[in-house]
């Protein structure tokens, strides 16, 4: 055991309360306040860890609650830790309160443990530890609290706009090791039409996703017709997996959808109750620009995770196939909408596919309310952080440090020189943006260590 992991065992408690009690805000983004570009509880989530790190003697600075980030060391030079402290809305099907940040059998349960809160404030009690053992470094170390990365990474945006400095090597703790040297590019985006209602059947209210990032485990639809056609959907639905039936008022039904959850990164993983619903409400026979949207999004979207009835399938040998979720829905009387979340292929660009995009929903008579692209990322396996990040890895771990690439978007498509490093290990169950998220606390601690003996390798 060197001297910084028994520094880090000596601070454990300490970590895992500090853990608990950022987890417990609520940082989910919300409307800008006066002085709260992202809402209420990301603006806390930031004061309260900027607080703890000035507690900690280490230099502090709020960018106007954007961004913020503590500073240990002397140099010309710095060396930065990424990380964030938004998270995504918690969504149903928790066990445990997902702000409550209990502990069972050595796990933290709640939204944001692993992703990201849990390892970012390891990684500033691994800041403590370097600066606690005076270790000799020749650069500074700057851990940097992001606070809309789950939502557009408009805090880092923000923070390179008023020219704060580059990091010369860094990294960010919010995927998985050993080291993801590439990560495909991100397109999100939101498409609505109008609607005005024909026929017997008609959809009264649609919704269901939380995120475009995530796939939809739940969504529901209400729907209004003539009584003995709805005595005739309510039989076909209750035929069916999946579904369940509600009579409203009479005259309405209530359709509702269960799916799986999972990351938007890797869609296959999960079930998607929005796509599953509209394939069957497909089969009622809906009229008028309603019917001709769903048609259009089974046609083009339906199940598929890789794009290819839409025609923007593409893969290459380093990253992989490109992915595609449908994340969310919202219609009435009056407009739908619905949110998309693609992912290409590291070696691809978002000009390859654009067009194709443009022309599809031209074609559906659909309008784009938002489009968000982060660019894809690729860090040659030459490059000397690289090597360091694998010398630290191996040696912690006794593990070969493999380069991986990933569908997952994280901070170092946003800053030079950083890639991502972290938390996950091999074999360990991926619980982002799920119900019941936890990290366990030896890993947790595991983590910290890590991450402290990488801040002193590369600030040497």
């Amino acid at each position: 055991m060197t001297q910084l992991d028994k520094k880090i065992e000596e601070m454990k408690d300490e970590i895992v309360r500090e853990v608990q009690n950022v987890v417990k805000i609520k940082s989910v983004e919300e409307n800008p306040q006066d002085g709260m570009p992202f809402g209420e509880g990301v603006y806390k989530a930031l004061n309260y860890t900027l607080k703890l790190a000035s507690d900690m003697g280490l230099k502090t600075k709020n960018m106007d609650n954007f961004v913020g980030y503590a500073e240990y060391g002397e140099g010309e030079e710095m060396i930065a830790v990424l990380g964030h402290l938004d998270v995504v809305p918690e969504g149903d099907g928790w066990k445990y309160p997902p702000y409550a940040a209990e502990i069972h059998d050595d796990k933290i349960y709640g939204r944001g443990t692993i992703d990201n809160k849990g390892p970012l404030i390891g990684a500033l009690y691994a800041l403590r530890a370097l600066k606690e053992l005076r270790l000799p470094i020749s650069k500074r170390i700057r851990i940097i609290f992001g606070t809309n990365e789950e939502t557009g990474s408009n805090c880092i945006k923000y923070y390179l706009d008023k020219g704060e400095e580059i990091p010369v090597a860094g990294f960010t703790p919010d995927a998985e090791y050993p080291i993801i040297n590439g990560e495909k590019g991100i397109i999100t985006c939101k498409y609505e039409r109008d609607i005005c209602s024909d026929g017997d059947v008609k959809i009264k209210c649609i919704k269901g996703g939380i995120a475009p990032n995530v796939v939809p485990d739940y969504a529901e639809v209400v729907i209004s017709a003539p009584k003995d056609k709805l005595k005739c959907i309510k039989k076909q639905v209750l035929s069916k997996d999946g579904f369940e039936v509600e009579v409203k008022d009479r005259e309405d039904l209530k359709i509702k959808s269960y799916g799986v959850s999972a990351h938007g990164s890797t869609p296959e993983k999960g079930k998607n109750a929005i796509s599953n619903l509209l394939i069957l409400l497909e089969e009622f026979d809906i009229d008028g620009d309603m019917g001709e949207v769903i048609r259009f999004i089974n046609k083009y979207i339906n199940t598929e995770v890789n794009g290819q009835s839409l025609g923007v399938y593409m893969e290459d040998d380093i990253s992989g196939k490109f992915v595609l979720n449908l994340g969310t829905i919202q219609g009435n009387n009056n407009k739908i909408s619905f949110e998309l979340n693609m992912r290409y292929p590291v070696t691809k660009d978002y000009e390859d596919f654009k067009h194709i995009l443009e022309e599809k929903f031209k074609e559906g008579n659909l309008r784009q309310v938002y489009l968000r692209h982060k660019n894809s990322l690729y860090v040659s396996p030459e490059t000397n952080f690289i090597k360091k990040l694998q010398k630290v890895y191996e040696a912690k771990t006794g593990d070969v440090a493999n380069l991986i690439s990933i569908g997952g978007g994280t901070y170092a498509k946003t800053m030079p020189n950083v890639v991502a490093f972290g938390p996950i290990f091999k074999g360990q169950e991926m619980v982002e943006h799920k119900p019941n998220e936890y990290i366990e606390i030896s890993h947790l601690i595991k983590n910290t260590e890590i991450m402290a003996e990488a801040m002193y390798e590369l600030a040497k």
